[in-house]
């Protein structure tokens, strides 16, 4: 239906004003470049149009992120391309809204609308934009001019240009960390940068996992879960009305006799609702990762609450599986689960599962970068914290806490216990090619990684070890050598001690102004 109206003409002047993404300002980006310095859209058009001609827009322009709606030339607000399309691909919507004017449509819309002037800073505008709500995650930036026209600022480029002024924030910081104190001043703007950094690292993750994965599938999955339980229920009914067409009528006509040996009715009868019923399947298969999703993020929960430990080293699972299998190496990363009888533990449970994801995410690079470079495809291998090591292969190697791994079938092991002392101890350990004893002491320093500038930030360990000890009043430990193996062993206590966090987070704070 939709291409009918894409075929169409619009009869309504536009402006567009997108700046070369190669060319521009992009490349030339300081740590305080504002808005005005990015690619931007410009698509105006008048709320008196049918809505067909937002159709024709959007089909004209494929990267378009959205259009600004005016009334005689007066801003008055924007629709999305994807709010857009959502919309259009309800039930009617198409016969409703097509040929009436924009504004009609518009009144069905709940816009969030995230505006910002275009002398504002994009680290602020970016941190602003990673706290919207999921639903709204993907949606285009409104940028007010200082003539007050409006454009709009795709959100990936946004995103593109936080990461360059992020890379320029890590080189700065090294080279004035090198020159020691001498430029002081430029210091401390970068140890401000530090902050919004270490505070967008899960926002920015999750944003992209949770808002980019679990939103835009839950809407079209739980159409066709829907549309499903009544598909089945007709295509019974149909089955069962043929069948009682045969009771009735066990001698039809030589054309109907032809038709059905056709089509072979019986095998067709037997395997519809067999189909059905496996695509139901495949839909709550699809239900459950994005469930996963969501108890893995936890964006609800900024306070403290008893979970289930487990069920958020499931979920971390769940949405790291796809990295489990290296294409390159047709070889697969076996998970053995040893999980212990646990209480449900109090703690803050999306930071939890943030260091799950750091730690796991690291040991399955670790490993397959190790299988990669043994099947000699090139390649260094990483160990569970990240860092990039050029050790010789071994065909068998002894893991820590597991002897019986060997190096090119990769596993990783995750054991739970509780202790005596109501402690919960939490053991991931991989058969990777294991961390040189010089670079344990630095793996919970802020920055540190051995990887290449724009592929590894750093940050992942020390905010894991902020969070399990500041946060939990627990330890965060490693224990690793070349050729055995790594294993990082979380402890944090059944129930809080706000005395026992406050006591950590004072020596961390110590140990780090030392540093």
């Amino acid at each position: 239906m939709l291409p009918e109206i894409l075929s169409q003409h619009p009869r309504l002047e536009s402006l567009l004003t997108m700046d070369d993404m190669t060319n521009g300002n992009e490349s030339n980006l300081r740590l305080k470049s504002t808005l005005q310095e990015l690619p931007f859209w410009q698509v105006d058009i008048e709320v008196e149009c049918p809505s067909n001609d937002l159709a024709i827009l959007f089909n004209q322009e494929p990267l378009l992120p959205g259009i600004i709606l005016n009334n005689h030339q007066q801003y008055v607000g924007m629709i999305s391309r994807r709010k857009f399309f959502e919309q259009m691909t309800h039930p009617y919507s198409l016969a409703l809204f097509s040929k009436r004017p924009i504004k009609i449509l518009y009144k069905f819309f709940e816009p969030k609308i995230l505006a910002f002037s275009e002398d504002t800073l994009i680290i602020n505008a970016t941190q602003a934009t990673l706290e919207r709500s999921p639903e709204v995650a993907y949606e285009p930036i409104l940028v007010k001019t200082m003539s007050g026209k409006y454009k709009l600022v795709d959100f990936h480029q946004l995103l593109l240009a936080y990461s360059k002024i992020h890379v320029l924030t890590l080189i700065d910081l090294q080279q004035v960390e090198e020159q020691s104190r001498v430029a002081k001043a430029g210091f401390n703007d970068l140890q401000h940068n530090y902050t919004r950094l270490v505070q967008n690292e899960k926002m920015a993750a999750l944003g992209q996992l949770v808002a980019g994965i679990a939103h835009e599938i839950n809407n079209p999955i739980n159409f066709i879960a829907g549309n499903l339980v009544h598909a089945i229920k007709y295509s019974q009914n149909l089955l069962d009305l043929i069948r009682l067409y045969q009771q009735c009528y066990p001698k039809p006509e030589a054309e109907i006799q032809t038709a059905i040996a056709e089509i072979e009715l019986d095998f067709l009868s037997t395997d519809l609702p067999n189909l059905l019923t496996s695509m139901q399947v495949g839909t709550k298969r699809i239900e459950q990762i994005i469930l996963s999703l969501r108890n893995f993020s936890r964006l609800d929960e900024s306070e403290n609450k008893s979970v289930d430990i487990h069920e958020g080293i499931d979920s971390t699972l769940v949405i790291l599986q796809s990295r489990l299998k290296n294409h390159e190496t047709n070889g697969t990363i076996k998970i053995v689960k040893e999980y212990g009888d646990l209480p449900k533990i109090q703690c803050y449970a999306g930071l939890l599962n943030q260091v799950f994801m750091n730690i796991l995410a690291n040991a399955i690079d670790a490993i397959q970068d190790s299988l990669v470079s043994q099947h000699g495809l090139g390649g260094f291998p990483h160990d569970v914290s990240g860092v990039r090591l050029g050790v010789p292969e071994a065909s068998a190697v002894r893991v820590i806490s597991h002897p019986s791994l060997l190096r090119d079938k990769g596993q990783i092991c995750i054991h739970t216990e509780l202790t005596d002392d109501k402690q919960v101890i939490i053991r991931i350990s991989d058969n990777g090619p294991g961390i040189p004893e010089s670079l344990q002491k630095q793996l919970f320093n802020p920055f540190f990684t051995t990887k290449p500038v724009g592929k590894g930030t750093g940050l992942g360990l020390s905010i894991s070890h902020q969070i399990v000890v500041e946060k939990h009043g627990g330890q965060l430990q490693c224990i690793s050598a070349v050729g055995e193996g790594t294993e990082f062993m979380i402890k944090i206590p059944v129930t809080l001690n706000s005395e026992q966090v406050q006591k950590n987070q004072a020596n961390n704070n110590s140990k780090f102004k030392n540093k």
